[in-house]
């Protein structure tokens, strides 16, 4: 900025020697703009000023920059040498990391597979426990029911074996009254045991059978003397003992009967002697007629099947059946 003044007063000085003799008026315009140029002069020593002083501090500036912009440059050459080592070490960590990212899959992997198989191992087992579990139930349910069934079982057990203590009770008085009846009998008849009269027991029962020898000559219904007499003393022993059901029963042997006007055959024959004993039985006596029943049975009960005459001869017979009353026992057995 000064040398540019310094040559526009050079310049000036320059046109006034040159000119030597100019007019005033030239004069004093060459003087104002000299003046002119002065304080131009003189703005632009102050702009020189200023700018030089502006000029400094920008220079000081400028250092100072620089040295930020060395320190910078170094930090960043630090940093990326920093950063350098960082990116490594992160290279290093992230191949580690997917390494461990490979292995951890792989076991993953591999624990899956093998907690699948686990998982259905152990879902069979729990089918398998379940299958188990309801045949348990059905099995206890099947062992409650049998349960109850055995106790309703033990129930009716006991109960018959109530009943059967009773029906012993009543079969052992049975067999007492019959044994005792069958003495009672024995002793009544003792002298027509050679007559054709015989006692036993069979079944529970007395049976007194008499051969037609003793009640009836060969075709009759009417009963002798000697048998009256051996029926009568059956009856009174029967009429004591009231608790006695009576059966007369009529038997004939094999050979055909030659009808008559009274009696067309066997069957006739063998009822009608039946009813003819039981009127015996009954006639001047106190046996109720609901303790008697007269049957005929024929020829078809023989003691002995043979045709032999002494066979024939014990076939033709009537038969006296004692039985005790069993109303007891037969309640029993109803309400079993």
């Amino acid at each position: 900025m000064s040398l540019k003044i310094k040559s526009i007063g050079y310049i000036l000085s320059l046109a006034i020697l040159v000119s030597g003799c100019v007019t005033a008026k030239k004069f004093e315009d060459l003087q104002e703009k000299s003046d002119k140029c002065d304080q131009e002069r003189e703005i632009l020593k102050e702009e020189n000023r200023v700018v030089t002083i502006e000029n400094t501090e920008l220079k000081s500036k400028v250092d100072v920059l620089k040295n930020q912009l060395s320190d910078l440059q170094k930090d960043s050459l630090e940093r990326e040498t920093k950063l350098r080592s960082f990116e490594m070490k992160y290279d290093r960590l992230n191949k580690s990391y997917t390494d461990l990212q490979q292995t951890q899959e792989t076991l993953l992997k591999g624990n899956v597979d093998e907690t699948r198989k686990i998982l259905k191992e152990l879902q069979v087992t729990q089918e398998g426990l379940q299958a188990k579990e309801d045949k348990l139930r059905t099995l206890e349910d099947n062992l409650r029911l049998e349960r109850i069934n055995l106790d309703k079982l033990k129930k009716d057990i006991e109960a018959q074996n109530i009943r059967l203590v009773e029906l012993e009770t009543i079969l052992n008085r049975k067999d007492s009254v019959v044994a005792a009846l069958k003495d009672k009998v024995s002793k009544a008849l003792l002298g027509f045991t050679d007559k054709g009269l015989a006692i036993e027991t069979r079944n529970g029962k007395v049976y007194v059978s008499l051969e037609e020898q003793l009640l009836f000559k060969s075709g009759s219904t009417v009963v002798d003397p000697k048998g009256v007499s051996a029926i009568k003393k059956l009856a009174e022993v029967l009429e004591k003992n009231p608790d006695i059901n009576i059966m007369v029963e009529g038997h004939t042997d094999d050979v055909p009967y030659i009808a008559s006007e009274s009696i067309k055959d066997n069957w006739d024959l063998s009822v009608k002697r039946a009813t003819a004993i039981v009127r015996i039985l009954m006639d001047g006596t106190t046996i109720e007629g609901s303790r008697i029943n007269a049957s005929g049975r024929s020829k078809y009960l023989p003691i002995d099947p043979s045709i032999a005459p002494d066979a024939r001869r014990k076939n033709r017979r009537t038969e006296i059946i004692l039985t005790p009353k069993l109303d007891e026992l037969f309640q029993i057995l109803e309400s079993n």
